[in-house]
């Protein structure tokens, strides 16, 4: 199977039963509920994996100075609340691609000076999917960053919801935060609802945020036809370079190529 070529490719290990991740990369399988801690000056990966085996509720709380790389995969219908919070000059990157039907909340707490979040993401729909995805990063310290960047694609009768908050703290001075949803729908039942939110309490901020949601380029396919392609596989090509940056940076590199082949297999449902 397709994910454990990817726990494979990652030389990943399971969750250990005490909650610390020390170095190392771990994976969690359809997870459920779980109390996850990096520690101090640590780094480590971690792999969520969701084929459809129910809700996961997953708390991480990193620690100073400590670094996580987290790739969530949704393969299956499924429901995920990941709440991460974060202490001084910790860093979590993550990668996240949502293939199917599914509810996926994040929230991230960023709790102390020079805390960093970045997120790049990807989701998918086909048939009748339905996915709706919910993201919220609260600065709630001075000296804080975060950078969001989700695209979305969606064909046939499926439908995408995204919704994004940065909130800003009364206290969290010289914050720095960047929010975009860029979207894309194939044919006329499709459809995608964007709403990128700001709340901000501190006046030394640089702050932005911005969505689009637009039909695929009808220049392109028409290009891409006259030069031999079918229809389907230029529609293909153009959203493999649309959401190609998403999987070509994964925050994991070892998973790189087998995330591109999950994304592949379902780009030939499109």
């Amino acid at each position: 199977m397709t994910v454990d070529r990817l726990i494979t490719a990652a030389a990943a290990e399971p969750i250990p039963s005490h909650g610390r991740l020390d170095g190392g990369v771990y994976v969690a399988v359809d997870g459920g509920d779980m109390s996850l801690t990096v520690p101090e000056g640590v780094r480590a990966s971690l792999l969520l994996i969701g084929r459809g085996g129910g809700n996961s509720a997953i708390r991480i709380d990193i620690e100073r100075g400590a670094e996580l790389s987290v790739v969530e995969l949704f393969a299956g219908s499924t429901g995920s609340r990941l709440h991460i919070t974060q202490s001084e000059s910790s860093l979590c990157r993550m990668t996240t691609l949502v293939l199917s039907s599914s509810e996926v909340r994040h929230t991230v707490d960023l709790m102390q000076r020079d805390a960093r979040f970045d997120l790049g993401g990807a989701f998918v729909l086909s048939g009748d999917d339905r996915s709706d995805w919910k993201i919220d990063v609260n600065h709630r310290s001075a000296d804080c960053s975060s950078r969001s960047v989700v695209k979305g694609v969606a064909s046939g009768s499926s439908h995408g919801r995204f919704g994004g908050l940065v909130y800003v703290a009364p206290d969290a001075q010289r914050t720095d935060s960047q929010q975009t949803s860029r979207n894309v729908t194939i044919g006329a039942q499709a459809r995608i609802e964007t709403s990128p939110q700001l709340e901000i309490y501190a006046d030394d901020v640089k702050c932005s945020h911005g969505a689009t949601v637009g039909q695929i380029d009808g220049e392109a396919i028409m290009y891409m036809r006259q030069r031999g392609l079918t229809e389907a596989q230029a529609r293909r090509l153009q959203i493999e370079g649309f959401v190609g940056d998403v999987v070509m940076h994964t925050v994991v590199e070892s998973v790189g190529g087998i995330l591109a082949e999950i994304v592949a297999e379902k780009l030939e449902t499109i």
